[in-house]
């Protein structure tokens, strides 16, 4: 079973995260950030990963730890359920057309972890959230679980939409990356032997 579960705790923010890659995309997360939680949702449903998240954090500061910290959780528990890595497809991208909205995300399981980002907002908030953080998320993401993944929007028709299709976008291409490739079921996906 490729599960995870993952405990952080820090003077910031008290974090739990469940994950199960071999999912339904079941969900459940309580951020205490409206428009992030609803985003979350977009990465567990369309990714099929399974995923519980649960965070108290210092919202009366502002929401730049909980986001971050929700990021670094959510990639070390991925890391932590991938394992050895044997037999996944490890490559995978999405392009996300969302109405006048078109974003495209792609990645490496590859243990090398980068980010680029594509993106400009413009508007700096969204409901109470600064646009600014959605980057700050996929960086903690794609750092700890130690993944290349490269995130484009073509054009947007509104900044709701364009933080959406990057997470559908995200969500859609984890899900084909992580996926079992039958035909490579007990071999690592690298000339290396090893991910």
């Amino acid at each position: 079973m490729r599960t995870a579960i993952i405990a952080r705790k820090t003077n910031e923010t008290e974090i739990s995260v469940s994950i199960n890659l071999d999912g339904t995309g079941n969900h459940a997360m309580q951020t205490g950030i409206g428009f992030f939680d609803h985003m979350l949702d977009q990465l567990a449903r369309h990714s099929l990963i399974d995923m519980e998240v649960r965070c108290k954090g210092d919202l009366h500061i502002d929401f730049h730890h909980s986001v971050e910290d929700v990021g670094i959780a959510l990639g070390q528990a991925l890391k932590q359920a991938l394992g050895d890595k044997k037999g996944i497809n490890r490559y995978a991208s999405s392009d996300l057309p969302m109405d006048g909205t078109l974003t495209r995300a792609a990645l490496d399981v590859s243990g090398r972890a980068f980010l680029v980002f594509k993106a400009e907002f413009s508007q700096n908030k969204i409901g109470d959230i600064d646009t600014e953080l959605l980057r700050e998320f996929f960086q903690a993401f794609a750092v700890n679980a130690g993944i290349t993944l490269h995130i484009e929007n073509f054009y947007f028709d509104n900044n709701h939409h364009l933080a959406e299709s990057m997470f559908k976008a995200v969500a859609r291409a984890l899900r084909v990356a992580v996926e079992i490739d039958p035909r490579m079921r007990d071999a690592v996906p690298s000339t290396k032997g090893t991910l």
